[in-house]
C-alpha cells in the first residue's frame, strides 16, 4: 500500500495524479449508483444518456403529454344552444388542462374548475377517452372565436379550436362539426304547443327618460324554459351592457314569466324588442320613445284604449239624457198644467 502522499506510480504524487485519482473515485461512485438503480428497477431506475451516465434530473421519466390531433378544430353551434369543444390529451400525468378564450386571453376553466363569473362555461373530463370537453351553454354571437386548450408543460402546449355561431341549422359552414344543434322538441299538451307572448300591444309608446317595462309569458310548456333571451334590434341584451340600468327577472314554472326593465329610456333605446325562450317561438314588440306629446301614430298602438274611451263617453251621455228625462217627469208630476 503506498505511503501517504504517494501514488501507485511512485512518490511524490503530481497534481495530474491527484486529479486522475478523483476522476476514478467519481466514476466508481457513478457506477455504484447505476448498479443500485438497475437492481431496484421500475419507476426508481434512473435514465441514462448515450454514454451510460445518468441523465439530467430535469428530464421527465414519464412520456410527455400530447394532444389527439384528430380532435375537430372547427365547431359550429346554433345560437341559443350548447356548444361543445373537445380536447383529448394523452399521457397527462400530473399536468393540468386549461381552456382559455383567445380574444381576451381569459382563463375559463382549469381542470374541472370554472375560473370565470360567466357560469355558462363548464369543463367535463371524460376518463374513457381522455377528453376535456368545454361546454358553453346558450351560445351567443359574442362567443364565436378561437379557444385554446392548454397543457401546463414548460413551455405551455396548446391546441386551438374555432367556434362558429350560426343563426339557423341550415348555415353549417363546410368542414365544421355541428354541435348542440338538435332541435328542441315541442312537447304537446293535448293540442297545445308552447308559445311566448309579450304582454300589451304590438307597439309601445313611452316618454323619454321613463322605464321600458316588458313582460314575456311562456304558456303550454311541459317543463320550464331552459332560458329566456331578450334582444334589442336582433342583438342580445346583456346584464353587463355598458349602457347600464338593465334588469331581467325570470320566474320559471308551469308558466314562465320574464320581465325586462330598461331604465332612463333614450331615443336609441327605441326599436324592436324580442323575447326568445328555449322552447317557444320568438315574440316581438316595437318600442317608440316620445318627447312627451301624443302623436296621431300612437292611436294605432292604443286602439283598444281609444275604443274604451269612446264607449265610456257614449254611456255617460246616455245617462245624462235619461236623468234629464226623469227630472222632467218629476216636474210635470209636481206642477201639472
Amino acid at each position: 500500500m503506498p505511503r501517504k502522499g504517494c501514488c501507485l506510480t511512485g512518490c511524490p504524487c503530481t497534481v495530474k495524479d491527484w486529479l486522475r485519482r478523483l476522476q476514478l473515485r467519481f466514476q466508481c461512485g457513478l457506477d455504484l449508483l447505476m448498479f443500485a438503480a438497475t437492481v431496484g428497477g421500475g419507476a426508481n431506475a434512473l435514465p441514462t444518456n448515450a454514454v451510460g451516465h445518468p441523465a439530467s434530473a430535469s428530464l421527465s421519466v414519464y412520456p410527455e403529454p400530447s394532444f389527439d390531433m384528430t380532435t375537430p378544430r372547427n365547431v359550429s353551434c346554433t345560437i341559443g344552444k350548447s356548444a361543445y369543444l373537445s380536447c383529448r390529451v394523452r399521457n397527462l400525468g400530473n399536468k393540468t388542462v386549461s381552456w382559455v378564450r383567445h380574444r381576451d386571453i381569459h382563463i375559463l376553466t382549469v381542470g374541472s374548475y370554472t375560473y370565470t363569473s360567466d357560469q355558462r362555461f363548464h369543463t367535463t373530463h371524460h376518463f374513457e377517452n381522455d377528453d376535456w370537453t368545454l361546454q358553453i351553454k346558450w351560445a351567443q354571437n359574442r362567443d364565436a372565436g378561437v379557444y385554446e386548450c392548454q397543457i401546463s408543460t414548460q413551455p405551455v402546449t396548446s391546441y386551438f379550436v374555432t367556434l362558429d355561431i350560426i343563426g339557423s341549422e341550415t348555415e353549417i359552414p363546410p368542414g365544421s362539426t355541428q354541435t348542440g344543434t338538435t332541435p328542441i322538441s315541442r312537447e304537446m299538451q293535448g293540442d297545445r304547443v308552447p308559445s311566448a307572448r309579450i304582454l300589451g300591444e304590438p307597439d309601445l309608446y313611452i316618454s323619454r327618460g321613463s322605464t321600458i317595462n316588458l313582460t314575456c309569458v311562456v304558456h303550454f310548456s311541459s317543463e320550464p324554459s331552459g332560458y329566456v333571451f331578450w334582444y334589442h334590434q336582433d342583438e342580445v341584451i346583456n346584464y353587463d351592457s355598458p349602457r347600464g340600468g338593465i334588469t331581467i327577472i325570470t320566474e320559471k314554472g308551469d308558466i314562465t314569466i320574464s320581465t325586462l326593465l330598461v331604465q332612463r329610456a333614450d331615443y336609441k333605446d327605441g326599436g324592436k324588442y324580442s323575447c326568445s325562450p328555449s322552447n317557444a317561438d320568438i315574440s316581438n314588440v316595437i318600442v317608440h320613445i316620445l318627447k312627451g306629446e301624443r302623436p296621431a301614430a300612437m292611436q294605432k298602438g292604443s286602439s283598444h284604449s281609444t275604443k274604451g274611451y269612446a264607449l265610456t263617453l257614449a254611456i255617460t251621455f246616455l245617462m245624462f239624457i235619461y236623468s234629464n228625462y226623469l227630472f222632467m217627469g218629476f216636474l210635470q208630476a209636481q206642477f201639472p198644467q
